[in-house]
């Protein structure tokens, strides 16, 4: 039986390792987001100040490690067999918990995590134990340290609300100060913002990173002979008063003299100080349970007893963290930091969300969202009627944008957002973590900085009308995914520890195989998915301001959508005729995502007029012309693959060999319609398109008399009406289908008529 918990602690640190890495992922955006955003500094710079960060308050973390030894049970109250069970159904859950949400981008807090897995394996075994004892629920309060569930619970409702108003406020009166053209503001005005800026942010550095040392727990004269800890809880005042005059003067001195840009500097230094934070507070989300582990385990393997006879009791006592574990765990956090593809992953959903303009949303808007922005609109419109029209005006001038010009070619490298609502995110998102810290409040630090970077967009009136309603229902998704991680963490591991419970030496094995299972198809589902966004048959937006240009590069987007329409069309009549339903799952899936490709590109309509050449307005109506018979004939691939995968899910009679024969007639038609048009567009050679629309009426024709086979066939022979449905929808679509893709052909064969050959008359004339 031995051997079975040094095999857990071998899991336990391999699982470790892996925890670092998916944990770093999800926890890059708390101190990435605001310096990538805004573009201050190069990428390469904020990565290395970042992994400084994360070293610095890697090795300062030893001090929290606690929180997994004794911050949500009481240690005597188990056994050592029994922490091991609650340990390692802790790492398991954690570890896929962490993962699910990076796979999908999306940000939640470690703490929570950890917190709430702990939780739910110390219930779990406290209830086999109770019910082996024979005792009652209400002896469960002796195991768990129920007082600090609460605070936890307390601390993400109070994080979410204090950390969204208090950003949006410091940003509001921020902007008001300095408008958009801050760099033109006078030096004093720069000075007084890097002063309190860079005090917030330095006495967060020395309370986050000094409280984690040996240091810290130092008596001094000269401060009263109290602890360099608790003088800095103490005296935060006073530090912050002095700090602030010695930023201002540096700040200045720095402006006038040596030309400095002081926001670079607050971004550089407050994403350092958000590094070092989340080393040094979330390290033990990752690796405290492992350590515990590993601490029981020596202790129990040199005290001669039976693990089920061996009290947990010491965990309570203050035990150090070995310095090198610290070291180790630093790298790996910050080798993770720079290769991990889905720490971009996450990072990329809270820019997207606080990103200054319009763009492709990832959120579709839903009731809630809708109910906010409208009770914001009254809100605003009540403000009107209170301040006087002059103040408003006044307002108005400072949040006024200045209009930036780009090249096309650069227009995809503006900032998200300006330094200043960068300064503004780390500064308070700083403060509001110190003063958490000060007054022994639990609190997430990606709540913080996620909530903060949303009431800063909020106020900055980064969420316009055209935005709004998508920008809202994405923090409404993010804040419900986080409610969810402490619901599915609790029942997760609380299942997970029952079941290796039951039987150990059987159920561990097992369940790390599963968990390596699950993690390795995420990994590889990942990879796919990232290399389907970049796929060459994607459809891209036009950029040209000719009517020339807007032809051949639409050429291309007609070519992949006539490819993919092929394919669509032809696993559509093959999964009617072979009933495989997960083939028709799979192409209803290929033809949404076409679709909404599309949607895509007729959303950037607006950019693409505006990008026209006074000469050049005919090409408007030409590609507007050309997305909307792209979208005719997605909605009747659409509509095809619907009914298909209709009939089959709810296992209707099976189609008649005579009509699936029909139908691949058609599809053989149409294959050879799809292949002749591709390769038209793909070699540009644009006269071939009138062969094409010559064989127009042969196609129709083709279809027509299926459908008055059928005719026939429903009079004399059919008896089931919804084969007879099924048929005639799809051969009707067929039609509009075809009438679509001629419509689309007859566009392109009458501007290239009109355009391209009296250019290249003209060049002939010339020669």
């Amino acid at each position: 039986m031995e051997n079975i918990y040094l095999f857990m602690i071998i899991a336990l640190a391999i699982l470790a390792v892996a925890d670092l890495v998916v944990g770093v992922s999800n926890d890059a955006v708390n101190f990435l987001n605001s310096a990538i955003g805004s573009k201050a500094v190069s990428f390469k710079t904020i990565m290395i100040v970042a992994s400084i960060g994360i070293a610095v308050g890697a090795i300062f973390s030893s001090g929290m490690m606690e929180v997994a030894r004794k911050g949500i049970f009481n240690p005597h109250e188990f056994m050592f067999n029994e922490l091991m069970i609650i340990f390692m159904a802790v790492m398991i859950t954690d570890i896929l918990l962490l993962d699910f949400f990076n796979t999908v981008g999306m940000p939640t807090s470690t703490t929570v995590s950890i917190v709430f897995e702990l939780l739910g394996a110390s219930v779990a075994m406290a209830l086999i134990k109770i019910g082996h004892d024979g005792g009652n629920f209400g002896d469960l309060l002796n195991y768990i340290n129920t007082s600090k569930a609460t605070e936890i619970i307390l601390g993400i409702l109070l994080s979410v609300v204090v950390a969204f108003s208090i950003g949006a406020i410091v940003q509001w009166f921020s902007r008001l100060l300095l408008s958009y053209n801050f760099q033109k503001k006078a030096k004093w005005v720069g000075a007084v913002f890097g002063g309190i800026a860079l005090a917030a942010i330095t006495y967060f550095i020395f309370l986050k990173g000094i409280k984690g040392t040996a240091f810290a727990d130092q008596e001094f004269d000269i401060i009263g002979g109290v602890k360099i800890k608790d003088f800095l809880e103490q005296q935060v005042f006073g530090i912050i008063a002095v700090s602030f005059a010695f930023w201002f003067l540096l700040s200045f001195a720095l402006i006038s003299f040596v030309k400095v840009n002081i926001y670079k500097l607050i971004i550089i230094i407050g994403t350092f100080a958000l590094a070092l934070a989340f080393a040094g507070n979330d390290l033990v989300n990752f690796i405290g349970v492992p350590i515990a582990a590993w601490q029981s385990y020596t202790a129990w393997s040199g005290s001669g007893m039976l693990a089920t006879e061996f009290s947990m009791g010491f965990l309570a006592d203050k035990v150090p963290t070995p310095t090198i574990l610290l070291v180790i765990s630093g790298l790996i956090m910050v080798a993770t930091l720079w290769f991990s593809k889905k720490a971009k992953n996450v990072t990329e959903t809270e820019i997207n969300l606080s990103r200054e303009g319009d763009g492709k949303e990832r959120f579709q808007p839903n009731f809630l969202s809708r109910g906010f922005v409208r009770f914001a609109v009254l809100a605003s419109q009540m403000s009107a009627y209170v301040l006087p029209e002059s103040w408003q005006a006044k307002i108005e001038k400072q949040f006024e944008k200045p209009v930036i010009t780009l090249s096309k070619s650069k227009v995809h490298e503006l900032p998200a957002f300006d330094m200043v609502r960068a300064a503004v995110n780390l500064m308070v998102a700083a403060v509001l973590i110190s003063l958490a810290t000060s007054m022994k409040l639990p609190l997430s630090t990606t709540y913080v900085t996620f909530m903060v970077a949303m009431g800063t967009s909020l106020a900055d009136r980064a969420w316009g009308a055209e935005s709004a309603v998508y920008r809202v229902a994405g923090v409404l998704n993010v804040i419900g995914g986080w409610f969810f991680t402490a619901i599915i963490a609790f029942v997760a591991a609380a299942t997970i520890a029952y079941f290796i419970n039951w039987n150990v030496q059987v159920m561990v094995p097992i369940l790390l195989l599963v968990a390596t299972f699950l993690l390795v198809r995420s990994y590889i589902s990942h990879k796919k998915k990232t290399s389907a966004t970049k796929a060459e048959d994607s459809l891209t937006r036009a950029e040209s301001s000719s009517i020339q240009g807007v032809i051949h590069e639409s050429a291309d987007n007609i070519a992949h959508v006539i490819k993919r329409g092929n394919k669509i069309y032809t696993n559509a009549i093959n999964g009617l005729a072979k009933q495989d339903l997960s083939l028709l799952k799979k192409n209803k899936k290929q033809v949404v995502k076409l679709s909404d490709e599309i949607d895509e590109l007729r959303d950037h309509i607006f950019y693409f007029i505006k990008n026209l050449d006074e000469s050049s307005v005919a090409a408007s109506s030409f590609y507007i012309n050309v997305l909307g018979y792209l979208q005719d004939i997605t909605q009747s691939l659409e509509y095809i693959t619907k009914v298909s995968h209709k009939h089959v899910n709810n296992n209707h009679k099976k189609l008649k060999f005579s009509q699936i024969k029909e139908l691949k007639e058609v599809d053989e038609r149409f294959e050879r319609l799809f292949n002749n048009t591709r390769k038209a567009f793909e070699s540009r050679s644009f006269e071939e398109i009138g062969v094409v629309l010559n064989r127009k009426k042969e196609i129709v024709t083709l279809v027509t008399d299926k459908i008055q086979k059928q005719v026939e066939r429903t009079r004399n022979e059919e008896s089931s009406p919804k084969n007879t449905t099924l048929y005639f929808s799809i051969l009707l679509e067929t039609k509009d289908l075809l009438a679509a893709i001629m419509n689309l052909l007859e566009e392109y064969h009458g501007a290239f008529d009109s355009s391209i050959k009296p250019a290249k008359i003209s060049e002939e004339n010339t020669d």
